[in-house]
C-alpha cells in the first residue's frame, strides 16, 4: 500500500483532484493531508467533502483550528471573523465539521517511521510535551533554541530535527518544499499561485501540480 502525504490544500479542490491524478491514485492508496484543508482558496467545502467521502486521513492545521474555534463559539472576544474564514463557516455542513473536529494534531505511522504534523516539533522536546500552538504554527528555531512562528525567526525547525522519525509537515509556504535528513515540508504555496505537492511513500517521491491561479496574495495573508 502506498501512502500519499499532501501539503496545504487551502480550499483548492481542483488542484487536489489534479494531484491525485498525477500521483496515479487508486483506491488502495492511503491519503494523508498535513493540515490547512480550508480557508483562502475557493472551495473549502469541496476539499473537506472529498477528504471525508474518500476516507482520507488528516492532521489539524492552524486555519482548520481557527474555524473550528469560531464554529464552536470560542472565537476571540471583540474580534471579527475575516472574510476567508467566514466563507468556511458559511459553506461547511454538519458532516464536514464533524470530520474536521475528528482530526488530531499529529499522526504516527510506525510502519513508515513517519510522524505527520502541520506546523512542527521543537527539537529535544518529547512528543507528549510539545505545545499545541507549536504543533500548529512552528516555523523556525532561534539561535538560542527558542521556537518561533516566523520565517525570519531563525533557521527552519526541520533542519534541527534529528529523528528518529521522519516528520512530514506543511505550513511554511514561504520556504516551499523542504527536504532535510529527518523532515519533509510540503507547503509549496498552492493557494498563492504556487504548486500543490505530495510525498509518496514508501518510495519517497515528490509529485506536484501547478495552481490554477493565485487565489490570495502571499504577502497580505496571515
Amino acid at each position: 500500500m502506498r501512502t500519499l502525504f499532501i501539503g496545504d490544500v487551502h480550499g483548492c479542490a481542483r488542484e487536489l483532484d489534479a494531484l491525485l491524478t498525477a500521483c496515479g491514485w487508486c483506491p488502495d492508496d492511503r491519503v494523508v493531508l498535513v493540515g490547512d484543508l480550508v480557508a483562502k482558496g475557493p472551495d473549502s467545502a469541496g476539499v473537506v467533502r472529498r477528504a471525508r467521502e474518500g476516507g482520507m486521513l488528516a492532521v489539524r492545521g492552524n486555519h482548520d483550528a481557527h474555524v473550528l474555534r469560531w464554529h464552536s463559539g470560542r472565537g476571540p472576544e471583540g474580534k471579527k471573523l475575516g472574510k476567508e474564514h467566514r466563507q468556511v463557516l458559511d459553506t461547511l455542513c454538519a458532516e464536514d465539521w464533524a470530520y474536521l473536529e475528528a482530526q488530531p494534531l499529529y499522526r504516527r505511522f510506525p510502519e513508515l517511521n513517519v510522524l505527520a504534523v502541520h506546523g512542527g516539533l521543537v527539537p529535544g522536546v518529547p512528543l507528549e510535551a510539545q505545545r499545541a500552538d507549536e504543533l500548529l504554527n512552528l516555523r523556525s528555531i532561534a539561535p538560542d533554541g527558542t521556537p518561533s512562528k516566523r520565517v525570519d525567526g531563525g533557521v527552519p525547525w526541520a533542519s534541527c530535527w534529528q529523528g528518529p522519525e521522519l516528520v512530514i509537515f506543511g505550513h511554511d509556504a514561504m520556504r516551499g518544499v523542504q527536504r532535510h535528513p529527518y523532515a519533509v515540508g510540503l507547503d509549496s504555496g498552492c493557494v498563492y499561485g504556487g504548486r500543490l505537492t505530495a510525498y509518496v511513500m514508501p518510495e519517497g517521491r515528490l509529485v506536484s501540480v501547478p495552481s490554477q491561479r493565485a487565489y490570495v496574495d502571499v504577502h497580505g495573508s496571515p
